[in-house]
């Protein structure tokens, strides 16, 4: 069942679309000009009362055709979540669009402006180009952090937490998980403060948003940053009770962070999250050994054996979700096939 799962998990679209991003991430300079690593959330620039944070999204033609309105939405939003997942509050969007339609273009609008209301960042200009063949749609955006959070930081021996909102369903026909437009705007502001909270606290050593390639593909990117890997416990792992985990794994939540921190922050961490009713909760470790291993115990089974053996140990399953020394993802760590072709 697990080594199922995971294999349905490593061809999702959404993971293949990260590990086609490695060429790219080669294509540059390590470090930017402030010494930050390229490959993060958003750049970092240091300032004189901090950093300012700068980052944008480029939304896929065939969302932005379906779903208009939403895809307004997510592009102020999900820029919202990469401000917040670098430890930053958002201070104001740009964004720009290539229509094909008059009506299309009023729907993203109208999604934009909404959640630029909702969330309490203006929008303060962009470009517009009329009558385009097909419909495009970038959104960018600039923030603040007075500590920064990386992918680039986790360290092995961290805890790893997950926290996301499950008061919400899938926006068909995507696995786009919505928690977001039909919640009051004073709880969406106030549970993306927690993450500029816990880095002001010194709380986590690194985060990252949950993208489209979900919760195990973003592991990857964030483990492939830090040059690490994880052992994950999927029975651990929050889910919704009605939501296959093949879904669940693969979904693209409005409010999902996986964050790495001392094991003795834990509760502490988690704690916060429960306080405004999101799920959180450690789901494993970070390790030296450059791969991600799951396990996962039928607890099916496992009620069956109740009374009888408690030993739950015959159950448990365990599988490589990627092994980053046989096969690259975004390339931090090399593989053999990298390492190989360095020796040409």
């Amino acid at each position: 069942m697990l080594e199922s799962l995971l294999d349905k998990v490593r061809h999702y679209p959404g993971v293949a679309s990260k590990v086609a991003l490695a060429p790219v991430i080669s294509s540059f300079e390590q470090h930017n000009p402030s010494g930050f690593s390229n490959g993060d959330d958003t750049a970092v620039l240091k300032n004189s009362r901090g950093y300012d944070l700068f980052a944008v999204e480029g939304f896929l033609p065939e969302f932005v055709k379906n779903d208009p309105w939403f895809a307004g939405w997510c592009g102020v939003m999900v820029n919202i979540s990469d401000i917040a997942a670098m430890g930053g509050r958002p201070r104001a969007v740009v964004n720009a669009l290539w229509q094909s339609s008059d009506e299309s273009a009023k729907q993203i609008f109208l999604g934009m402006k909404a959640a630029s209301e909702t969330y309490g960042v203006p929008i303060v200009g962009g470009h517009t180009s009329h009558k385009s063949d097909a419909t495009q749609l970038a959104v960018s955006i600039l923030g603040h952090a007075n500590k920064v959070l990386s992918s680039f930081d986790a360290k092995a021996g961290d805890a790893i937490i997950v926290a996301m909102d499950q008061r919400g369903e899938f926006r068909a026909p995507y696995l786009n998980w919505n928690a977001t437009t039909n919640a009051p705007a004073e709880r969406l502001k106030g549970d993306l403060e927690l993450l500029p909270l816990l880095a002001e606290k010194g709380y986590l050593t690194g985060c990252k948003d949950i993208s489209q390639a979900g919760l195990l593909g973003t592991l990857a990117m964030f483990m492939d940053c830090s040059q690490t890997g994880a052992d994950i416990f999927l029975n651990d792992i929050p889910k919704p009770k009605h939501v296959k985990w093949e879904d669940w794994l693969c979904a693209f939540p409005s409010f999902g962070f996986l964050m790495t921190c001392p094991v003795d922050r834990i509760d502490e961490v988690t704690a916060l999250f429960k306080r405004r009713d999101i799920d959180a909760a450690c789901i494993g470790h970070v390790t030296e050994r450059a791969s991600i291993d799951v396990s996962y115990i039928d607890t099916t089974s496992a009620d069956r054996c109740l009374g009888i053996d408690q030993d739950t140990s015959h159950l448990k399953q365990t599988s490589v979700f990627w092994d980053f020394e046989k096969h690259h993802f975004l390339g931090f760590i090399k593989s053999a096939d990298q390492k190989e072709s360095l020796c040409l």
